[in-house]
């Protein structure tokens, strides 16, 4: 099965939730970088919050640009080289020449992407370019966060193999949204990289070891509860794989703290910009400003702003990515801008506004109480 066919199926209808870790997990991992910066980067905390927010970038250009879906995944275990040793060729020439472009894009390319991207940010760093760094360095939360998440290293990606159809969901985004508040961890010290390229293709055979407990945990929680969407079989599929999956968070978030670190160390170690104002780096011409008062209960008044005249989409979707109120729809001049959106009645919990303009999209968390 096409790894392509599956996100242009599903992701118009879900686009939300089909996400390495869904928007909340890669909020996590980006917002826990942090724990692992030595006091050398005490400068990066600055880039914590844009990080956090801007983490799933990635995640909304599925939605316009063609190429960005094969980023987020590979197939590993579709290699026949890695049936039989464990691992596969690593530098982007030899891959091709030995499999072929279309088996390689079929399969996924996220080791090279995520090189690709590490690359940007240190030549970022070697230009001082502060404002495109912390943009790129988002878009390696996510690629990293990504290869922290076993069902994105797997032919098996759904269960469709396996019996365990739709674990997919289940476990990155449903799971770890009900109890993201559980999932807490330490940072332990990053250290100099001397090769990249093995550093990322290493931590992805060993994520891949985790694909079988992901579906043993799985097929524990049926035998809790056979309704996958009930309470029992939630609990029964967290308290199986809870500790692996922390441990996974963890690995990720130090990663991600690693790579910039180590990109920042070959780039000669920039002192960083003290002027630039990292939240609001955008270069897309929309900003999402703020959302007072967040968590709310009735009413909240979203600002945002525009640089030019742009065609505004916003709507707001729910946990399970369902557009459940659409805001704006339409011409809108550029400046600042502030939308007040009554809840109108939606049960309390976590909703997502998603602001669409031209090509660009920013996303921001919202949580309605009860």
């Amino acid at each position: 099965m096409k790894r392509q066919l599956f996100f242009a199926i599903i992701l118009p209808a879900v686009s939300i939730i089909l996400m390495s870790w869904g928007y909340t997990g890669h909020e996590k991992i980006g917002q826990e970088a942090q724990l692992s910066y030595p006091p050398e980067m005490v400068q990066f905390n600055a880039w914590t919050e844009f990080l956090s927010s801007h983490s799933s970038d990635a995640d909304e250009r599925k939605q316009w640009d063609p190429d960005e879906a094969p980023k987020h995944y590979i197939d590993i275990d579709n290699y026949d080289q890695f049936i039989l040793s464990g691992t596969i060729p690593q530098l982007w020439d030899s891959v091709i020449a030995i499999y072929g472009d279309y088996f390689v894009y079929d399969q996924g390319i996220l080791p090279w992407a995520t090189l690709t991207t590490f690359d940007s940010l240190k030549a970022c760093f070697e230009r001082s370019d502060w404002e495109q760094a912390v943009i790129f360095a988002a878009d390696l939360s996510h690629y990293v966060g990504d290869g922290h998440m076993p069902l994105h290293i797997t032919r098996n990606y759904n269960g469709q193999y396996s019996g365990n159809e739709g674990i997919h969901s289940r476990y990155e985004s449903t799971m770890v949204n009900n109890n993201i508040y559980s999932i807490i961890y330490d940072g332990y010290s990053v250290e100099v990289v001397s090769d990249i390229n093995q550093y990322v293709f290493d931590y992805l055979y060993t994520n891949y070891t985790w694909v079988d407990s992901v579906l043993a945990a799985d097929d524990y929680a049926k035998t809790v509860s056979s309704n996958t969407n009930s309470s029992a079989y939630k609990q029964a599929l967290w308290e199986k794989s809870h500790l692996f999956t922390i441990g996974l968070f963890r690995k990720a978030s130090h990663t991600l703290a690693e790579m910039i670190y180590n990109a920042w160390l070959q780039a000669g170690s920039p002192p960083m910009t003290a002027s630039v104002d990292y939240y609001s780096a955008n270069v897309s011409g929309i900003s999402l400003e703020k959302i007072i008062p967040n968590p709310f209960k009735d009413t909240a008044a979203i600002r945002y702003k525009l640089t030019e005249n742009r065609d505004v989409l916003m709507i707001i979707r729910d946990s399970e990515g369902r557009v459940v109120d659409t805001l704006i729809d339409g011409t809108i001049a550029r400046g600042e801008h502030e939308y007040i959106w009554k809840s109108n009645g939606l049960p309390g919990g976590l909703y997502f506004l998603v602001m669409h303009a031209g090509q660009a999209v920013e996303v921001r968390k919202i949580i309605l109480l009860e």
